[in-house]
């Protein structure tokens, strides 16, 4: 029997399940949005524009997106050293994904949240 794709990727070494465990945590897609739409920002912008992250899991975030070279880190010798973040060509060809998943997410979070308020569960706050 011939396995088609979405039986292949219930198995760990799947691609497609890596790939997707390392976005599915709360805060890369914003991080990789975020430097799409700017190009390049600071730590400091980056923690501003996504107020509710900590400075610790927004580094953590950033690290990882860099070393899977979604996102770039650049050091500038000065005192205070100034460091940047810029999406990477292989981060930016993921913003049209996430554009597209924003845009479902958008036009469908009426429904979800008309279920999770029928279970019971709380109405979550905009983007």
């Amino acid at each position: 029997m011939k396995e088609n794709s979405a039986e292949k990727c219930i198995h760990e070494s799947c691609p497609v399940r890596n790939v997707l465990a390392r976005f599915g945590d709360k805060w890369s897609l914003l991080v990789i949005q975020l430097l799409g739409r700017a190009g390049t920002m600071r730590f400091n912008e980056l923690h501003k524009a996504i107020d509710d992250i900590s400075q610790k899991m927004l580094t953590v975030t950033l690290r990882t997106l860099e070393t899977d070279g979604l996102v770039s880190r650049t050091v500038f010798p000065e005192v205070p050293p100034r460091v940047e973040y810029a999406i990477t060509p292989l981060g930016e060809s993921l913003i049209p994904h996430i554009e597209g998943l924003t845009r479902w997410a958008h036009e469908n979070m009426g429904e979800i949240m008309k279920r999770r308020v029928g279970e019971g569960q709380e109405l979550a706050g905009g983007c």
